[in-house]
């Protein structure tokens, strides 16, 4: 997703995901495909695991694990009918591990801001990036190793913790034998994921990678501290998956047709008013993992003219555009102006809390349509003011330059009317 939260991009994925194993079969060697997740979420096989295509699911370097979640969720697809997990989930060897104690500390963190607070899941995500990035984080291949030395780094990192949160209480021997069970559970999902994904591509298989998160969560070039510990932009596929960055083909980004924020953060668009709880209702924004109200507010290009910029977008699917249905008028933000009047040009995304907190939003108003589009199937079929609001947002995705005549496009190449996967529109060129 682009900007602060990725409801909206499963139809796209699966979508996506379906078309290439239907393009791509071959009678006689079907060809294998890999979806790919970067996130704490591991696993959606509901979505991708089709049974007459051979599809993987991975899980790369760059992802943490709470195995007891793993686990959980494992049980939870096996119910559902999916058989031989084991023969299409792999779990990065370099992968680090999440712990209860990380979640622990997680909660008292927030605690302790009291009224500024991040807003996280509390699911001890960035606790274990922290570990990560102090070097005494615990990986999986640490795990299926040695268990003595296993057992001598969880108590040294247990040990620190305790010093740092003295209130937490860890029984390290329930703990160290829990694990060790835990190991011989996950050991069939285990790869070296970064030979296994490159030999894929060498081999001419499809790989699609799904991003976590959005653009505007990545700790790097999001609105921070409102994010979340990792990289969610594209250079989170090379560091993340260890692919080399001249192996990524098609970009392609996921953006709702209106903006929505899941926890605190600065939102300019957002409308604290009827148009943002309409929004919210009809759009059924609640965070997935938290439960909570996603806010709302107008889409924002210059949001997305800074994502696509950070990113390299060549194509743009545009999701929920039946949720503006019901609207006589529709706002985009298309422009940011400081508090001396000075427009910002496209690209050039305030870089702090204070300076957003400072913008002022110039909007443009677009007529609605007021007529139900979640069975149309064609493009052309929308209502004229619908294919006008894409194509308005087709044209302000051109970036002007001096150098260049022609600005390149980056165009919307798919709209989503609906929640599954056959709501998803193909958007022929101008």
């Amino acid at each position: 997703m682009l900007f602060f939260s990725f409801k909206g991009s499963r139809a796209e994925v699966q979508w996506r995901c379906r078309k290439n194993c239907a393009n791509n079969m071959n009678a006689k060697k079907p060809k294998r495909h890999i979806a790919l997740r970067k996130e704490h979420i591991i696993i959606r096989f509901n979505s991708l695991a089709h049974r007459n295509v051979c599809v993987f699911i991975a899980s790369g370097n760059g992802v943490v694990i709470h195995l007891p979640s793993l686990f959980e969720e494992l049980l939870k697809n096996q119910a559902k009918g999916l058989q031989k997990i084991e023969h299409r989930l792999v779990i990065s060897d370099r992968a680090h591990l999440v712990f209860d104690f990380h979640q622990a500390v997680d909660g008292m963190q927030e605690a302790e801001k009291g009224g500024k607070s991040l807003g996280t899941t509390k699911k001890g995500i960035g606790p274990a990036y922290a570990s990560k990035a102090t070097r005494n984080g615990i990986r999986v291949a640490e795990l299926l190793g040695d268990f003595n030395l296993f057992s001598e780094k969880f108590k040294s990192i247990v040990s620190t913790h305790q010093r740092l949160f003295p209130s937490i209480n860890v029984d390290v021997e329930a703990e160290l034998q829990r694990y060790k069970e835990y190991a011989e559970q996950v050991r069939p999902y285990v790869k070296n994921t970064m030979w296994f994904l490159n030999t894929a591509l060498e081999n001419d298989q499809t790989v699609l990678v799904e991003g976590a998160n959005a653009a505007m969560l990545d700790i790097d070039f999001g609105t921070y501290p409102y994010v979340t510990s990792s990289n969610c932009c594209i250079g989170g596929v090379s560091t993340g998956l260890g692919f080399s960055p001249h192996k990524i083909g098609e970009i392609i980004g996921v953006v709702k047709a209106y903006t929505t924020r899941v926890g605190d953060g600065p939102f300019p668009t957002e409308q604290l008013n009827e148009i943002g709880e309409l929004l919210q209702t009809r759009g059924f924004e609640i965070g997935v993992t938290t439960k909570r109200k996603r806010r709302c507010g107008w889409l924002d290009v210059p949001l997305l003219q800074y994502s696509s910029m950070v990113n390299g977008y060549t194509k743009i699917c545009l999701t929920k555009l039946d949720i503006l249905d019901t609207l006589a008028e529709i706002k985009v933000a298309i422009a940011y102006k400081r508090s001396n009047g000075e427009v910002l040009e496209p690209g050039d995304y305030p870089s702090t809390i204070a300076e957003l907190a400072n913008i002022e939003v110039e909007y443009a108003t677009l007529p609605g349509w007021r007529t139900c589009t979640e069975n149309i199937r064609n493009f052309k079929e929308l209502p004229e003011n619908a294919q006008n609001y894409v194509r308005f947002i087709e044209t302000h995705l051109c970036k002007p330059s001096k150098s260049k005549p022609k600005p390149a496009l980056v165009p919307i190449r798919w709209v989503g009317v609906g929640k599954g996967r056959e709501s998803i529109i193909f958007v022929p060129e101008r």
